[in-house]
């Protein structure tokens, strides 16, 4: 399955920090769907701009940034092969960070999920690894790996019945518990037992937390890559793709396997990244068409796409949801903040300053009153540097 290793929404390859790819410019942006921005000037008297600076900027990492994960004031990043952990007394850019890499496994670490005392990360080697979280205030903190999923036990006990391996290849089968391509994306469930994982090898599995036994596989789940995950309170799975397609998934009680419930199709090219508002009722997914695709929920508890968000030169690669803010991250290596709801959004502001796109980020909500509120923002770019952003906004 190498030909998803050259799909344009994964920017993987150390080039991408030299040129830019051709292909963003010549795709166009969703013609069908409004723009939910479209009179930036009727909106800038409604809704104040937001005012930003940057904090901070983070070095240590020696490539690119893949990923980003905040557990209360402790900030993870992974990027080829190794996990740093900066604390947020530590943003002070002068310090030293050369001992704060906490694990390193194998391949890029592409997405990090923190669970009470274990750390799980997925990694483009095909495995999920999972860290026991070493709470001492020691400089040498290393982690200890607890487990690679799929697990040994599980392996061997799937691998020797017929009935549980899959074919991957004309002649070639493995057992159904493993990845056989790039993990891209982890998620946890809404009551934390359940861990997900999708995989450029177009299948989602579910792990328990707990034992990290591989409860289910979904197969051919999409027709190309799978990009991105995200779950909302009441279980429902959204999985983006290089298929151009949303796919939501549900469980079904008597049988508790997933099945497909819709397909969310509107965006032009590879989805990259996925966002659910905090009450789940809205879901945002990003693209290599430049848009921002807004999906509400209409009577019947379906997504409906009600519009675009545009502003972005080139892909979108990232994005994150936090209270009534959405924020964009794109290989036009700016980051854009948007605040509305419904038919009516507005870009509050577009923060500069990373030399190469900008491909995870993480947010968290500070201070919140009925005059303003403010947010903390972490940035992962192609330029090897994490930038940490606050975020003031006065409200309406």
């Amino acid at each position: 399955m190498s030909h998803h290793h050259s799909s344009s929404s994964d920017y993987d390859s150390q080039s991408h920090l030299q040129t830019d790819l051709p292909t963003v410019f010549s795709q166009p942006s969703i013609p069908s769907l409004p723009s939910l921005n479209s009179n930036p000037a009727h909106h800038q008297e409604t809704l104040p701009a937001a005012h930003h600076q940057c904090l901070a900027t983070l070095k240590g990492h020696t490539s690119y940034i893949s990923s980003l994960n905040l557990a209360g004031k402790l900030l993870y990043s992974g990027s080829d092969k190794e996990i740093r952990l900066w604390k947020g007394s530590s943003f002070d850019s002068e310090i030293d960070h050369s001992n704060n890499v906490v694990a390193v496994g194998k391949g890029k670490v592409k997405s990090l999920v923190v669970l009470e005392d274990k750390l799980f990360s997925a990694h483009q080697d095909h495995k999920i690894r999972v860290w026991k979280i070493n709470n001492q205030e020691s400089d040498q903190q290393k982690y200890t790996r607890v487990a690679t999923l799929p697990t040994l036990g599980d392996r061997a006990c799937k691998s020797l019945l017929p009935r549980n391996q899959v074919q991957i290849r004309r002649h070639k089968t493995c057992a159904w518990v493993r990845h056989v391509d790039t993990v891209s994306a982890l998620a946890l469930s809404s009551d934390e037992s359940l861990l997900y994982s999708v995989s450029w090898d177009r299948t989602i599995k579910i792990w328990r937390t707990n034992s990290f036994k591989c409860l289910e596989s979904v197969a051919n789940a999409h027709e190309d890559a799978i990009n991105a995950v995200a779950l909302s309170d009441d279980d429902s799975v959204y999985t983006g793709s290089a298929d151009k397609n949303i796919k939501v998934w549900r469980k079904s009680s008597k049988e508790s396997k997933h099945f497909l419930v819709a397909t969310l199709q509107k965006h032009n090219s590879g989805i990259n990244a996925l966002a659910l508002s905090t009450d789940g009722s809205v879901l945002y997914s990003g693209a290599c068409d430049r848009s921002i695709v807004v999906w509400e929920k209409d009577g019947g508890g379906d997504m409906v796409a009600v519009g675009a968000l545009r502003g972005h030169s080139q892909s979108i690669l990232c994005l994150a949801a936090v209270s009534d803010l959405v924020f964009s991250g794109s290989a036009d290596k700016t980051i854009r903040i948007w605040r509305g709801a419904g038919r009516s959004y507005s870009c509050l502001a577009v923060l500069e300053g990373h030399r190469g796109p900008v491909k995870c980020l993480t947010a968290t909500i500070v201070h919140y009153s009925t005059t303003d509120s403010s947010y903390l923002l972490y940035s992962g770019s192609l330029d090897c540097d994490i930038r940490v952003w606050q975020i003031n906004v006065p409200l309406r």
